[in-house]
């Protein structure tokens, strides 16, 4: 005969993937399907009568879970077969609680088996505290300031509508407050936002957009706020900025083409120093 305590699944620290507030949760699953024997076994494993478990193949499922809030700790432990959850072991409750007529007799006889209890009752310290304290100083208080750049998406007349685009990016956590000013006014009306993106290098990016038509003298700033910050970040964008940037995008290429006439005429001119010199030769 099976015994629960035998037979339940070895204990496992869950992954901890902590969320950004003081909340945060971890999960740990265990998945297969009962066949054959193992249906069998199954039956004797919840000590459910013939017949009450269905003969087809289902999922079984543990899912453990650790909650924190506001430094007090909690541990749940479900099971479910057939998509049904039929009993759970509740840190804050200390025993194990049937969820369904499958699992009445089942939390009847895990709690009379001291050890396995026992290890569950101990996993709010052993396995969700322990962890949290590991994990907390790399997630919930992990800070990385914001780059900030602001630049128009499109270069055309200043007197035509445009998007001024605020680039915010490699920053953590994932909660920001973009906001723009022109002229030290808020601007609401107009604004684009996409949604967070994740780097996948635990940095998150967004762009906030706003709608102008720039007028000579405007002054247009992208204001950030951050945990990480100990005061907003503002980036100014005026109408002269863009004139710099054009001209010096235009230097640059006068710069080029004179370059390029200059390797031009000493081509020719090495050119025509040889076909002198072999006219004299011949």
């Amino acid at each position: 005969m099976l015994s629960p305590h035998r037979q339940a699944p070895a204990w496992t620290y869950p992954d901890s993937n902590c969320s950004e507030s003081n909340r945060s949760q971890s999960h740990y699953f265990l998945k297969f399907l009962p066949t054959g024997e193992l249906q069998s076994a199954l039956q004797t494993f919840f000590h459910s009568p013939p017949g009450l478990l269905p003969a087809d193949l289902y999922v079984y499922q543990r899912r453990s879970t650790c909650l924190e809030l506001n430094g007090t700790h909690r541990f749940l432990e479900q099971y479910t077969y057939n998509r049904e959850l039929f009993v759970q072991f509740d840190s804050a409750a200390g025993v194990f609680v049937a969820k369904s007529e499958l699992g009445r007799i089942t939390a009847r006889n895990w709690n009379i088996q001291r050890e396995f209890l026992y290890l569950r009752r101990s996993a709010v310290d052993s396995v969700c505290k322990h962890n949290f304290d590991l994990d907390e100083g790399f997630t919930l208080k992990r800070r990385v300031q914001p780059q900030v750049h602001v630049s128009p998406s499109k270069k055309g007349h200043p007197q035509h509508h445009n998007l001024l685009v605020c680039h915010v990016s490699d920053f953590y956590p994932g909660h920001i407050q973009v906001r723009w000013f022109l002229n030290g006014q808020e601007e609401t009306a107009g604004v684009l936002s996409t949604n967070l993106m994740h780097n996948g290098d635990w940095t998150f990016q967004i762009l906030v957009m706003l709608e102008m038509t720039p007028q000579q003298g405007d002054v247009y700033t992208c204001q950030v706020e951050h945990p990480s910050l100990d005061s907003p970040v503002t980036v100014e964008w005026t109408d002269s900025a863009r004139s710099k940037m054009l001209a010096g995008v235009g230097g640059f290429v006068l710069g080029l083409i004179a370059l390029g006439m200059s390797f031009i005429l000493h081509f020719r001119r090495q050119r025509g120093k040889k076909l002198l010199e072999s006219g004299l030769l011949n």
